[in-house]
């Protein structure tokens, strides 16, 4: 059985959701006015892995990411989310684009990368744009419930009389040692400085790209409510797990809880959440201020696969700091591809990927197989400790007593939870000539034909034409010398 670290009760646990053999699962996604950064995408990889592993483990997934297009404010940064620009207008501003393009351009682009790390796409990304109704009328619920209130920007939630009715706000972090206009200027008219924004007032005499009519006036919505009315009306009142970056715990996370419980009752509105830890750079923290916000456009203009980055993410814990260099890429990336090297260097016929996990195994397997697939399951199962998981792969494919068969149908069934497409053999570079590539063709058809002595014939032409020619089980691959 999985378990894993939550982050609410502070233990390992197993996971053992409301339906049996269902899991509903939501994870934070991002906010659309930028690219992401290897930090955040450190983040969707360990959804991603929570979602994969789950389903080794037999369970069907529910899965849902959102995509905050309105409402997230710069001053974020500084203590307090519901003071300054909104992000998608400033960067509007910057690009000069309307908002709704800025929001579009990213998202595409986030769906576009999403592809390229090899992320399963969850049943839907969901758009707060998409979803003001929803949030609207949870904001009624709150109001209705006696837990919101009116000041000159906006509707606030209202945390003392939230905890008045027997609550414990910030159960996540300990937000009572956040002290009022550390970083920001005090909100004097909040009645509670941990007090937090519902719904936003546009500003006066100044239209916004993205506003809405409510039953409070022209305005948007709170960066916190909008995966509360989402996850709700996909997911149900009560979630299986939460994932999102440890960033989170400190407000929009206790935020969620509180407006979600205070118009569901006190059964808890995530059963287990799940925070990744922040990835450093350069043994010091990343930031677009100082240069080192690297994204996944970034690696690849380097030359580097999006698949080596899923490699560096995985050779650490999730809960875990971890330190990104251009160095340590270098490294891992090289050690990523010695190990698909090794997995399709396997010459054997079709049928490795059967499944191999569970009570719906399709095989059964020799003595040392399972053994060996036992110690896998065990590393996933122990909170996902992907680095033990990997040193098992790279064992099995050094073990002299299993077979290329065998060594092939674990490590394929393995890389169901890695994702890092280790059966996939790359495109053939653009810079082959046709020439050659003609050459290449006709060997494989000779080889068909078992026409050996011609096939090698040829293939030492190609080779005098600066080209060498690895031969695997499941095709032909073509470099230049």
């Amino acid at each position: 059985m999985l378990k894993i670290y939550n982050s609410l009760t502070k233990q390992v646990e197993e996971i053992r959701p409301l339906q049996p053999g269902k899991v509903e699962m939501y994870t934070c996604g991002p906010t659309v006015y930028s690219y992401p950064t290897i930090g955040n995408w450190r983040t969707y990889v360990l959804s991603d892995l929570v979602l994969r592993a789950l389903r080794i483990e037999g369970f069907e997934v529910d899965s849902v990411m959102n995509m905050t297009d309105v409402g997230h404010l710069t001053g974020d940064n500084l203590g307090d989310a519901d003071t300054g620009e909104d992000r998608l207008e400033k960067a509007a501003a910057k690009e000069k684009k309307t908002a709704w393009g800025i929001a579009k351009y990213y998202g595409e682009d986030f769906v576009d990368s999403f592809g390229k790390l090899n992320l399963v796409k969850p049943l839907l990304f969901s758009k707060a744009t998409d979803h003001i109704k929803e949030q609207i009328d949870l904001v009624q619920r709150i109001e209705k419930a006696g837990f919101a209130y009116r000041i000159a920007d906006g509707i606030y939630f209202d945390v003392a009389e939230y905890e008045k009715k027997g609550n414990i706000y910030g159960k996540l972090s300990n937000l009572e040692e956040i002290k009022p206009g550390a970083r920001v200027e005090i909100n004097t008219e909040k009645r509670d400085q941990r007090d937090f924004a519902l719904w936003k007032f546009s500003p006066a005499g100044a239209k916004r790209d993205m506003e809405w009519e409510s039953p409070w006036g022209m305005g948007f919505p709170g960066w916190h409510i909008e995966c509360s009315a989402m996850s709700m009306k996909y997911l149900g009142d009560q979630l299986d797990i939460h994932v999102g970056g440890e960033d989170l715990k400190s407000t929009h996370h206790p935020n969620e809880i509180a407006q979600s419980e205070s118009v569901t009752g006190k059964k808890p509105f995530v059963r287990y959440w799940m925070h990744g830890a922040f990835l450093l750079v350069d043994g010091g923290r990343m930031g677009k201020s100082l240069g080192n916000a690297y994204t996944l456009h970034d690696i690849i203009e380097k030359g580097y696969s999006p698949m080596a980055l899923r490699y560096y993410y995985l050779s650490a814990h999730y809960r875990k700091q971890m330190n990104f260099s251009w160095e340590g890429m270098e490294g891992v990336s090289n050690s990523y591809k010695k190990l698909k090297k090794e997995f399709l260097a396997l010459r054997v016929e079709g049928g490795q990927d059967k499944n191999i996990f569970g009570n719906k195994a399709e095989v059964e397997l020799s003595g040392r197989e399972a053994f060996f697939r036992d110690e896998f399951v065990s590393a996933v199962e122990d909170d996902l400790n992907m680095s033990a998981a990997l040193a098992v792969a790279r064992t099995v494919l050094k073990d002299e007593k299993l077979n290329s068969f065998e060594k092939r149908r674990l490590v394929e069934n393995f890389d169901k939870v890695f994702g890092l497409k280790l059966a996939e053999r790359d495109e053939v570079p653009a810079d082959i000539p046709a020439e050659v590539m003609e050459m290449v063709n006709k060997r494989e058809e000779m080889r068909k034909t078992k026409q050996w002595a011609e096939s090698d014939a040829l293939r030492k032409e190609i080779e005098a034409k600066g080209y060498k020619i690895s031969d695997f089980f499941d095709g032909v691959k073509v470099e230049k010398i």
